[in-house]
Protein backbone atom coordinates (compact mmCIF):
# COMPACT_ATOMS: atom_id res chain seq x y z
CA UNK A 1 0.00 0.00 0.00
CA UNK A 2 1.53 3.02 -1.04
CA UNK A 3 1.92 6.22 1.40
CA UNK A 4 -0.77 8.17 -0.54
CA UNK A 5 -3.34 5.15 -0.58
CA UNK A 6 -2.09 4.47 3.58
CA UNK A 7 -3.07 8.56 3.85
CA UNK A 8 -6.14 8.56 2.29
CA UNK A 9 -7.71 5.50 3.50
CA UNK A 10 -6.75 6.90 6.96
CA UNK A 11 -8.36 10.62 6.19
CA UNK A 12 -11.39 8.26 5.40
CA UNK A 13 -11.28 6.45 8.62
CA UNK A 14 -11.27 9.49 10.01
CA UNK A 15 -14.43 10.86 8.16
CA UNK A 16 -16.51 7.81 9.25
CA UNK A 17 -15.62 8.36 12.75
CA UNK A 18 -16.45 11.44 12.88
CA UNK A 19 -19.90 10.68 11.60
CA UNK A 20 -20.42 8.27 14.40
CA UNK A 21 -19.23 11.46 16.39
CA UNK A 22 -21.61 13.64 15.38
CA UNK A 23 -24.36 10.66 16.10
CA UNK A 24 -23.47 10.38 19.71
CA UNK A 25 -23.21 14.04 19.91
CA UNK A 26 -27.02 14.43 18.25
CA UNK A 27 -28.34 12.22 21.05
CA UNK A 28 -29.38 12.82 24.42
CA UNK A 29 -29.94 9.43 25.57
CA UNK A 30 -25.91 8.15 26.33
CA UNK A 31 -26.64 4.93 25.59
CA UNK A 32 -27.84 5.41 21.91
CA UNK A 33 -25.46 7.78 21.18
CA UNK A 34 -22.70 5.13 21.76
CA UNK A 35 -24.67 2.69 19.76
CA UNK A 36 -24.83 5.25 16.76
CA UNK A 37 -21.32 6.06 16.96
CA UNK A 38 -20.57 2.44 16.71
CA UNK A 39 -21.06 3.05 12.85
CA UNK A 40 -17.46 4.61 12.28
CA UNK A 41 -15.98 1.37 13.09
CA UNK A 42 -18.37 -0.54 11.28
CA UNK A 43 -17.33 1.17 8.08
CA UNK A 44 -13.50 1.62 8.84
CA UNK A 45 -13.80 -2.56 9.50
CA UNK A 46 -16.21 -3.35 6.55
CA UNK A 47 -14.39 -1.01 4.34
CA UNK A 48 -10.42 -1.82 4.91
CA UNK A 49 -9.82 1.69 5.85
CA UNK A 50 -7.04 2.99 7.97
CA UNK A 51 -8.34 3.32 11.68
CA UNK A 52 -4.64 4.45 13.81
CA UNK A 53 -6.13 2.66 16.89
CA UNK A 54 -7.01 -0.44 15.30
CA UNK A 55 -3.54 -1.06 13.23
CA UNK A 56 -1.69 -0.17 16.06
CA UNK A 57 -2.71 -3.03 17.76
CA UNK A 58 -0.72 -5.21 15.41
CA UNK A 59 2.44 -3.84 15.02
CA UNK A 60 4.79 -5.47 17.07
CA UNK A 61 2.94 -8.79 14.79
CA UNK A 62 4.27 -7.07 11.43
CA UNK A 63 7.68 -5.34 9.51
CA UNK A 64 8.90 -1.67 9.67
CA UNK A 65 7.15 -0.80 7.44
CA UNK A 66 3.82 -1.23 9.01
CA UNK A 67 5.23 0.64 12.14
CA UNK A 68 6.07 3.90 9.62
CA UNK A 69 2.37 3.23 7.63
CA UNK A 70 0.69 4.41 11.17
CA UNK A 71 2.07 7.57 11.00
CA UNK A 72 0.79 8.52 7.61
CA UNK A 73 -2.58 6.62 9.03
CA UNK A 74 -2.72 9.14 12.49
CA UNK A 75 -1.83 12.10 10.04
CA UNK A 76 -5.03 10.84 7.81
CA UNK A 77 -7.36 10.38 10.52
CA UNK A 78 -6.57 13.71 12.09
CA UNK A 79 -7.29 15.46 8.42
CA UNK A 80 -10.26 13.40 7.96
CA UNK A 81 -12.05 14.46 11.31
CA UNK A 82 -10.92 18.12 11.15
CA UNK A 83 -12.74 18.49 7.62
CA UNK A 84 -15.70 16.66 8.36
CA UNK A 85 -15.96 18.49 11.75
CA UNK A 86 -15.27 21.91 9.74
CA UNK A 87 -17.57 21.02 7.06
CA UNK A 88 -20.78 19.81 10.08
CA UNK A 89 -19.84 23.49 11.39
CA UNK A 90 -20.83 25.14 8.15
CA UNK A 91 -24.42 23.40 8.03
CA UNK A 92 -27.52 23.27 10.42
CA UNK A 93 -26.26 20.53 12.86
CA UNK A 94 -23.54 22.69 13.65
CA UNK A 95 -25.56 22.98 17.33
CA UNK A 96 -23.47 20.00 18.48
CA UNK A 97 -20.58 22.16 18.55
CA UNK A 98 -22.15 23.20 21.74
CA UNK A 99 -22.47 19.66 23.10
CA UNK A 100 -18.21 19.47 22.08
CA UNK A 101 -17.35 22.40 23.60
CA UNK A 102 -18.81 21.56 27.29
CA UNK A 103 -17.28 17.77 26.49
CA UNK A 104 -13.77 19.01 25.75
CA UNK A 105 -13.52 21.47 28.80
CA UNK A 106 -13.84 18.35 30.81
CA UNK A 107 -10.99 16.27 28.93
CA UNK A 108 -8.61 19.09 28.48
CA UNK A 109 -9.34 19.59 31.90
CA UNK A 110 -8.13 16.53 32.98
CA UNK A 111 -4.50 15.44 34.08
CA UNK A 112 -2.29 13.55 31.46
CA UNK A 113 -1.89 11.00 34.06
CA UNK A 114 -5.65 10.31 33.72
CA UNK A 115 -5.63 10.72 29.61
CA UNK A 116 -3.31 8.00 29.49
CA UNK A 117 -4.93 5.30 31.89
CA UNK A 118 -8.49 6.30 29.98
CA UNK A 119 -6.94 5.60 26.70
CA UNK A 120 -4.63 2.58 27.38
CA UNK A 121 -8.05 1.02 28.78
CA UNK A 122 -10.12 2.45 25.60
CA UNK A 123 -7.64 0.58 23.43
CA UNK A 124 -8.23 -2.83 25.38
CA UNK A 125 -11.69 -2.40 23.89
CA UNK A 126 -10.83 -1.49 20.45
CA UNK A 127 -8.88 -4.59 20.22
CA UNK A 128 -11.29 -6.56 21.52
CA UNK A 129 -13.62 -5.16 18.93
CA UNK A 130 -11.40 -5.10 15.84
CA UNK A 131 -9.53 -8.69 16.82
CA UNK A 132 -13.42 -10.22 17.63
CA UNK A 133 -14.61 -8.40 13.93
CA UNK A 134 -11.72 -10.15 12.01
CA UNK A 135 -11.66 -13.24 13.64
CA UNK A 136 -14.47 -14.73 15.23
CA UNK A 137 -15.50 -17.51 14.17
CA UNK A 138 -19.28 -16.98 14.64
CA UNK A 139 -20.85 -14.62 12.48
CA UNK A 140 -23.19 -12.93 15.29
CA UNK A 141 -19.78 -12.95 17.30
CA UNK A 142 -18.45 -10.88 14.88
CA UNK A 143 -20.88 -8.06 15.19
CA UNK A 144 -21.10 -8.04 18.78
CA UNK A 145 -17.26 -7.49 19.31
CA UNK A 146 -17.51 -4.53 17.34
CA UNK A 147 -20.70 -3.49 18.90
CA UNK A 148 -19.85 -3.89 22.82
CA UNK A 149 -16.27 -2.84 22.49
CA UNK A 150 -17.11 0.68 21.29
CA UNK A 151 -20.12 1.18 23.16
CA UNK A 152 -18.47 0.02 26.41
CA UNK A 153 -15.80 2.56 25.93
CA UNK A 154 -17.76 5.44 25.36
CA UNK A 155 -20.27 4.96 28.15
CA UNK A 156 -17.31 4.15 30.32
CA UNK A 157 -15.57 7.55 29.41
CA UNK A 158 -12.27 6.05 28.16
CA UNK A 159 -10.15 8.27 25.67
CA UNK A 160 -9.61 7.27 22.00
CA UNK A 161 -7.59 9.70 20.21
CA UNK A 162 -9.60 9.82 16.53
CA UNK A 163 -12.58 10.50 18.30
CA UNK A 164 -11.18 13.44 20.48
CA UNK A 165 -9.53 14.46 17.26
CA UNK A 166 -13.07 15.00 15.73
CA UNK A 167 -14.72 16.44 19.52
CA UNK A 168 -11.81 18.98 19.51
CA UNK A 169 -12.36 19.98 15.63
CA UNK A 170 -16.40 20.40 16.22
CA UNK A 171 -15.68 22.61 19.04
CA UNK A 172 -13.24 24.47 17.26
CA UNK A 173 -10.87 24.32 20.59
CA UNK A 174 -7.23 23.30 19.19
CA UNK A 175 -4.35 24.91 20.39
CA UNK A 176 -1.13 23.48 21.89
CA UNK A 177 -2.95 22.45 25.19
CA UNK A 178 -5.02 20.08 23.28
CA UNK A 179 -2.10 19.06 20.46
CA UNK A 180 -0.74 17.35 23.80
CA UNK A 181 -3.61 16.11 24.82
CA UNK A 182 -4.18 13.99 21.71
CA UNK A 183 -0.57 12.65 21.59
CA UNK A 184 -0.68 11.49 25.38
CA UNK A 185 -4.02 10.17 24.16
CA UNK A 186 -2.05 8.38 20.97
CA UNK A 187 0.21 7.35 23.35
CA UNK A 188 -2.34 5.79 26.02
CA UNK A 189 -4.26 3.91 22.98
CA UNK A 190 -0.93 2.41 21.52
CA UNK A 191 -0.06 1.19 25.12
CA UNK A 192 -3.15 -0.42 25.51
CA UNK A 193 -3.58 -1.97 21.88
CA UNK A 194 -0.73 -3.72 22.03
CA UNK A 195 -1.37 -5.22 26.01
CA UNK A 196 -3.06 -8.54 24.90
CA UNK A 197 -1.57 -9.12 21.56
CA UNK A 198 1.98 -9.04 23.50
CA UNK A 199 0.42 -11.15 26.45
CA UNK A 200 -0.56 -13.51 24.11
CA UNK A 201 2.44 -13.91 22.83
CA UNK A 202 4.54 -14.40 25.63
CA UNK A 203 2.10 -17.26 26.58
CA UNK A 204 1.76 -19.26 23.92
CA UNK A 205 4.71 -18.19 21.36
CA UNK A 206 2.61 -17.36 18.61
CA UNK A 207 2.81 -14.96 16.13
CA UNK A 208 -0.73 -13.44 13.94
CA UNK A 209 0.70 -11.85 11.55
CA UNK A 210 -1.68 -9.53 10.40
CA UNK A 211 -1.42 -7.91 6.38
CA UNK A 212 -1.43 -4.36 5.86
Amino acid sequence: MTIIKTFVYGLLAGVSVAIGGAAYLSLDNKVLGAAFFTVGLFVICTYGFNLFTGKVCYVFENNGKYALNLIPIWLGNLVGTWLTASLFRATRIAAISEKAVGMCQVKLGDSLWSIFILAVFCNILIFIAVDGFKNNPHELGKYLSLFFGVMVFILCGFEHCVANMFYISAAGMWSGEALLFILVNTLGNAAGGVLIPLTRRLLTGKEKTVAV
